[in-house]
């Protein structure tokens, strides 16, 4: 190489590292807020909160962004104001179809705002709730939002960033959003009453879960509404899978006590009853009448389709995730308690004693 070559490669417009492309060098948010003339600070709200900008800023930002090819720096932003934007949903079951629209509720808010979501499968496991609850005491997720009757122990101070959906807590100071229990199962037996049925079984969840407790109060009170008996033998345990369900009804079978009617906390236990039913050469809804709880996607699909409750699930993923941003964005504001309403879902499952089809 002669010398003029090497000034050449050492020159203003000379060398590789000059004719590099423009959108291979890090860009800071200076940089973009220059180029789409606009403050420093629309940019952050438009990339971190871009609901709140107009829309014509917002797309010549993005545009902006687009054509140089800013990547955030998540680390620096985080370094910088404590957060992740990241929050942990905790289910106890992630086969259990009730919580998939919960979930998304949770997803489509926590996305409106910037934030992501990371899905944590408990199985009831205290071990497994503590060690998520120990991610956001490590600074790893800003809160937690529980769809158990647990909130685990996080060991910072200060009011803790804990959401509580579908079941509740009794902490008066975590927020909480769920359906009344209690009412909602009352009026699915008031239905069966008004049908006529009088020989009522109850599908029961685990006693150890809230909402089964006040799912079996609301069977019981319905029935002292109607001046009926509860009877002991027609209560059967389940632990909310299709197949407790099935097993339920084999036992009600079994003992060979009369009922023409079953009332399930869930619409899993009360396919599962459906499928006992109809295995013992019972018809539903002519012999049988079935109803349930939750209103999972595949309750209208059975055969019959199932009369159940219908939980606004979408909502409480929605309320659940706007209780957190509420809490993260101002500690001091007092935890609330949502309830959300319920409603009976009348499908072919049920049907007056004895009723015959056209």
């Amino acid at each position: 190489m002669s010398a003029g070559d090497s000034k050449r490669g050492k020159g203003a417009k000379g060398g590789r590292a000059k004719t590099a492309p423009q959108q291979n060098r890090v860009r800071t948010v200076k940089e973009i807020a220059a180029a789409a003339n606009v403050s420093v600070a629309t940019v952050s709200r438009a990339l971190q909160r871009p609901e709140i900008v107009n829309e014509t800023t917002r797309q010549r930002i993005h545009d902006v962004v687009k054509r140089l090819g800013y990547t955030p720096n998540a680390l620096a932003r985080n370094l910088r104001t404590a957060r992740t934007r990241l929050i942990v949903a905790l289910l106890p079951d992630i086969a259990n179809p009730f919580f998939s629209e919960v979930i998304r509720g949770i997803e489509q808010v926590a996305h409106e705002n910037g934030y992501s979501v990371l899905l944590g499968e408990t199985q009831g496991s205290l071990v497994r709730e503590q060690a998520y609850a120990d991610m956001v005491a490590a600074r790893q997720a800003d809160g937690i939002i529980t769809m158990s009757p647990r909130v685990p122990a996080i060991p910072i101070q200060g009011r803790l960033p804990v959401v509580n959906a579908c079941e509740y807590v009794k902490d008066g100071q975590v927020s909480s959003v769920y359906i009344d229990n209690v009412a909602a199962a009352g009026v699915a037996v008031d239905y069966l009453v008004m049908l006529g049925h009088r020989d009522i079984a109850f599908v029961a969840g685990p006693p150890s879960s809230p909402i089964s407790v006040d799912r079996e109060q609301g069977y019981r009170l319905a029935l002292q509404r109607a001046k009926l008996p509860a009877q002991a033998a027609l209560v059967v345990a389940g632990d909310f899978s299709i197949e407790s369900g099935e097993r339920a009804v084999e036992l009600l079978i079994a003992q060979g006590k009369p009922f023409t009617a079953v009332f399930c906390s869930n619409d899993e236990m009360a396919i599962g009853a459906m499928r006992a039913l109809i295995s013992h050469g019972l018809r539903v809804p002519e012999d049988v009448s079935v109803v349930g709880f939750d209103d999972i996607r595949f309750a209208r699909y059975t055969s019959p389709p199932l009369t159940t409750v219908a939980q606004p699930k979408n909502a409480l993923g929605r309320e659940a995730m706007s209780m957190m941003l509420e809490l993260l964005g101002d500690a001091a504001v007092p935890p609330r308690k949502r309830v959300l309403s319920a409603d009976l879902v009348v499908r072919g499952s049920t049907a007056p004693p004895g009723a015959r089809r056209g």
